[in-house]
């Protein structure tokens, strides 16, 4: 069994905070593997700003870029820490030890490769922290996102299905919730952690939303940060193949709450067709066309994913 290791960055501010009382009232959680994460540790420098940051770096094993985010950690004006890992230890395992380095009442997941949207983003969390919310979701655009080429697939997929107002996701509390904006209270999440049994990528934040939607209400609110990192078709398509384990855990522990899914609902019926293992691979390859027109593609691209997750159901 691999021992994980940790090596501790701290900035002046993080140690002098050891010695008052209160402690912030926001504890900002940024985990990374192999992305620079300068952009986003900017933006939160917010001055006056009732909040620290712990940023992971998740065993990405890039000493360089390890050594930029130190001295970017140093010299940030909030309380910072940054803890590069030994090795990569997944989604929910760093999610988890970051918790456990929070000094805050608070807890705002935040992914590394967003960026806030609204002047006083912090503040604003800040605000509902304030009230006690045991969690709320303040929602993801894409309006600071670039446009390239290779990106337009999972640009129209997002827009279509992530970029929700408030009043939209707040139908379904527990399904958008994503750790990529996410604010929960301290003893919330030392009740309800990450399910460390999911691996890859996919489903393990909608999963821990599922268990603490039966014991605490999901705010949603707009205070959205925009997600700069799109893929292309083809890290897509590989994600959703990772996620269809996670997918069949999902379905194992809730299947009441996400066979009212329509991602389930298509599985369902994709099941019943024959030969899907031979036709399967074919909306993968149209899919992955750039020629083909990108609302074409992006249907594909979702039939694929439900062809994939009809397995689980």
């Amino acid at each position: 069994m691999t021992v994980v290791t940790e090596t501790l960055t701290d900035n002046a501010a993080w140690a002098a905070l050891d010695h008052k009382a209160p402690a912030p009232r926001l504890s900002v959680l940024i985990p990374t593997y192999r992305d620079d994460p300068s952009a986003l540790l900017k933006a939160l420098d917010e001055p006056g700003a009732d909040a620290e940051i712990v940023l992971l770096d998740d065993g990405g094993g890039d000493a360089a870029l390890t050594r930029r985010m130190a001295a970017r950690i140093e010299k940030l004006k909030l309380p910072a820490r940054l803890i590069a890992l030994s090795s990569n230890e997944g989604r929910a395992k760093g999610r988890n030890r970051l918790a456990r380095h929070a000094r805050g009442r608070h807890l705002l997941f935040l992914d590394s490769d967003m960026l806030p949207d609204p002047i006083g983003f912090l503040a604003r969390w800040a605000a509902v922290a304030a009230d006690d919310t045991p969690v709320a979701f303040g929602g993801f655009t894409l309006d600071q996102t670039p446009r390239r080429p290779e990106h337009e697939l999972h640009r129209a997929m997002a827009l279509k299905s992530d970029c929700t107002p408030a009043p939209e996701r707040a139908k379904e509390p527990e399904k958008h919730v994503f750790t990529s904006n996410l604010l929960v209270r301290r003893d919330v999440f030392e009740t309800i952690g990450f399910d460390e049994g999911f691996a890859g990528w996919g489903w393990e934040d909608v999963e821990w939303a599922m268990r603490v939607a039966q014991r605490h209400p999901i705010l949603h609110i707009d205070n959205s940060a925009t997600h700069l990192g799109l893929d292309t078709a083809a890290t897509l398509a590989a994600k959703y193949e990772q996620s269809a384990g996670n997918f069949a855990r999902v379905v194992a522990a809730h299947r009441d709450v996400v066979s009212a899914y329509p991602s389930y609902k298509v599985a369902t019926k994709l099941k019943a067709l024959p030969l899907r293992h031979a036709w399967r691979p074919m909306l993968k390859t149209f899919a992955l066309n750039e020629a083909a027109p990108t609302p074409l593609r992006a249907l594909a691209l979702r039939l694929y994913r439900a062809a994939l997750y009809s397995d689980a159901v």
